[in-house]
C-alpha cells in the first residue's frame, strides 16, 4: 500500500513539484494551501505523514502543529524558510518530528520522509516494557503512566524507547540521533534536548527535577531503571 502524504504549503508551484517527485517515488500526495483546509482534510482522510510549511496565509505553521496535536499523532516534517534555530526549536516543541530549511533538495525531503515513516511503523515486538508506573508498549507504540496514555510524537516515542531499552547506559546525543533516525542525515544536535524536554513533561512527576531520564552534563542521557525501589519488568 502506498503511503499517503499531505502537504500544507501556499506555494502552489512547490506543491506541484513535490506531488510529481513523490508520486514518481511511489507515494500518494494531497496538497492544501491553508491551515484551515489542511486540518479539515486531516480530520476526514487518513494520511501517513504531513509536510507543513511554517508560513501560511491564514496563520502560523507552529500554531497549526499545536492544533494538530490535539487530535492526531501523524508524523510531521516542518518546512522553514528562514532556517533559524529558534524556528526549529519551536517547531519541535509544538510537536513536529523533523524540520527541513528552505530551499531544499527534493531528494533530502524524500529521505527525511522515509525516516519518519519508518519510525512510525509498529515494530515486530508487541511486548511491553514496564518501569514502575511507566509502560512502553512497543507493538502498539503507546506510552502510559499509571494507566493514562501519554501524548508523544512518533519521534519522541522512538527516542524514549531507545533510552528505555538500555537502562542505566549513558547515551550521547550522537548515539541517540543514529538510533532514532536510522540513517546518516544532517541533524540539528540540540533538537534532542527539545524532544527530551517534551518526553519528560509527559512521563515525569516533576519534569523540572527529572528522575527517570537523567542528564549527564557533557555526556548525554541515562534512563533510570527504577525509582524509590520500584522494579522494571
Amino acid at each position: 500500500m502506498n503511503h499517503h502524504i499531505l502537504i500544507i504549503d501556499d506555494d502552489e508551484r512547490l506543491c506541484a513539484m513535490l506531488q510529481q517527485y513523490l508520486g514518481d517515488a511511489g507515494y500518494r500526495v494531497t496538497s492544501r494551501h491553508t491551515i484551515a483546509s489542511g486540518l479539515q482534510v486531516l480530520k476526514q482522510e487518513a494520511f501517513d505523514a504531513l509536510v507543513l510549511d511554517l508560513m501560511l496565509p491564514d496563520g502560523d505553521g507552529l500554531d497549526a502543529c499545536r492544533q494538530l496535536r490535539t487530535f492526531s499523532t501523524i508524523p510531521v516534517l516542518m518546512l522553514t524558510a528562514r532556517g533559524e534555530a529558534m524556528d526549529r526549536i519551536l517547531g519541535l516543541e509544538m510537536g513536529a518530528d523533523d524540520y527541513l530549511p528552505k530551499p531544499f533538495e527534493p531528494r533530502e525531503l524524500l529521505a527525511r520522509l522515509k525516516a519518519i515513516l519508518r519510525r512510525g511503523k509498529a515494530g515486530g515486538n508487541s511486548d511491553v516494557l514496564r518501569f514502575g508506573k511507566l509502560e512502553i508498549d512497543r507493538g502498539a507504540r503507546q506510552v502510559r503512566v499509571d494507566g493514562a496514555a501519554c501524548e508523544l510524537t512518533s519521534y519522541q516515542f522512538d527516542l524514549l524507547l531507545a533510552l528505555a531499552e538500555k537502562p542505566g547506559r549513558v547515551m550521547s546525543r550522537e548515539h541517540l540521533l543514529d538510533a532514532v533516525k536510522g540513517e546518516p542525515l544532517e541533524a540539528f544536535d540540540r533538537s534532542i534536548d527539545v524532544h527530551i524536554s517534551r518526553i519528560r513533561a509527559a512521563i515525569e512527576e516533576d519534569p523540572k527535577h527529572p528522575r527517570r531520564i537523567i542528564t549527564l552534563r557533557g555526556a548525554g542521557y541515562v534512563f533510570a531503571r527504577s525509582q524509590d525501589g520500584e522494579e522494571a519488568a
